[in-house]
């Protein structure tokens, strides 16, 4: 499989390729970046520059997990076939995966238990586990287990968004009846009304918690239908038949990505310079679903589209992550603490540790992805994707 789709790549939408390796490696720096921003152990004399760069980077890379859902609707927006087909086609492959390495990060901690490892080894691998992880014992992996069909748990924090892409794959063969017959205007309309939504995250916190009859006994206000990552996949779709040159995406691009680069970036160290602050307010302005991180995420997509790669090899290899991205989302989480350990022991500059781990943990990951279709072959779509 992993042949042929080397054999093949120069069949791929290159620019799609290099969108995903763009989507992949921000993914893997940004949780490089969590042990900047959830610092554990004693505190170190340099922690105001580690918070810094954690900042800096954290607002950099929040574009990651919207160009992953623009992707898919690029590539999966208007659905062909029946949607039964689509979903025996798309969700077995991702169920699956899901399911194992689930289990496999619930049962770390007690692994470690059983090799003689200090409980603190958790939290280098992952930072925010809680003080449950760490021990050890294997009636909590066993209990975050058993809560895999319901949510995800500190240890697989990443897995949050497979639970939101099996839902769009539910979603998407709903959406592209509607997609497929709308104009370019109604899909504007549809963008409009959603970049609305964007701004209801802030409207929320700091003047109201209700909006356009959403109450105590109602959640469903009147946008609440345009709201959510169904924006990403439309605006996905829109924006690869959007042909604009280089020199207007820069023009309009540019600003548009510093405007909200210094949006999510000084709100960010606003909240974590206040004395107390409660984990949504944490959040707020690194929302996925804020005008912000939609005007940072917009630009990429389109200056990436530019994108002309005329290397055969490079191409093959861009082919070959397209095959193992998915194993990569999987897998990386295990290797981007240890990472930025490894940056911190050889006495990598603080500026430069979070991109340098993110080389190695996305390095790694993909290594073993690569090895486990060699070994596997076919049947490692159901480990890896």
């Amino acid at each position: 499989m992993e042949n042929k789709a080397i054999l093949n790549a120069n069949k791929h939408i290159v620019w799609l390729d290099v969108m995903r390796f763009v989507a992949m490696f921000t993914v893997v720096c940004c949780h490089c970046a969590d042990p900047f921003n959830f610092f554990t152990g004693e505190l170190p004399a340099n922690i105001g520059e580690i918070k810094f760069w954690g900042a800096a980077y954290g607002a950099f890379l929040r574009p990651c997990v919207p160009l992953f859902v623009m992707i898919t609707g690029a590539l999966l927006l208007p659905v062909k076939g029946e949607a039964s087909v689509f979903y025996k086609k798309r969700i077995p492959r991702v169920l699956w995966p899901f399911l194992i390495w689930s289990v496999l990060y619930n049962l770390f901690p007690w692994i470690t238990g059983l090799l003689g490892l200090s409980p603190e080894v958790i939290l280098d691998f992952f930072p925010y586990s809680g003080e449950e992880a760490t021990h050890q014992a294997l009636s909590v992996s066993l209990k975050n287990i058993a809560e895999i069909p319901f949510n995800f748990s500190l240890l697989d924090v990443h897995m949050w968004y497979i639970y939101l892409l099996i839902g769009l794959y539910l979603y998407l063969p709903i959406f592209s009846a509607w997609v497929e017959k709308a104009s370019d205007k109604a899909k504007l309309w549809f963008l409009a009304a959603w970049g609305v939504t964007t701004l209801l995250p802030y409207y929320n916190e700091y003047v109201s918690q209700y909006l356009w009859g959403t109450c105590s006994w109602n959640s469903f206000g009147m946008l609440y239908y345009f709201a959510g990552f169904n924006g990403y996949l439309l605006l996905g779709h829109y924006l690869r038949k959007l042909e604009w040159p280089v020199g207007k995406i820069l023009a309009i691009g540019v600003p548009m990505f510093l405007i909200g680069y210094a949006v999510t970036f000084t709100g960010f160290r606003h909240v974590t310079s206040l004395p107390e602050y409660s984990d949504e307010l944490l959040e707020l302005f690194f929302t996925y679903n804020s005008l912000n991180v939609v005007m940072m995420t917009a630009p990429i997509f389109m200056l990436v589209k530019k994108v002309n790669i005329q290397s055969v090899t490079i191409q093959k290899a861009l082919a070959n992550l397209t095959l193992c991205g998915f194993g990569i989302y999987m897998v990386h989480f295990f290797f981007t603490g240890p990472s930025v350990i490894l940056m911190r022991t050889i006495g990598i500059p603080v500026c430069l540790q979070i991109p340098l781990a993110a080389v190695v943990a996305f390095s790694v990951s993909w290594a073993i992805v690569y090895m486990i279709y060699k070994v596997v072959g076919r049947k490692a779509k159901y480990i890896v994707g």
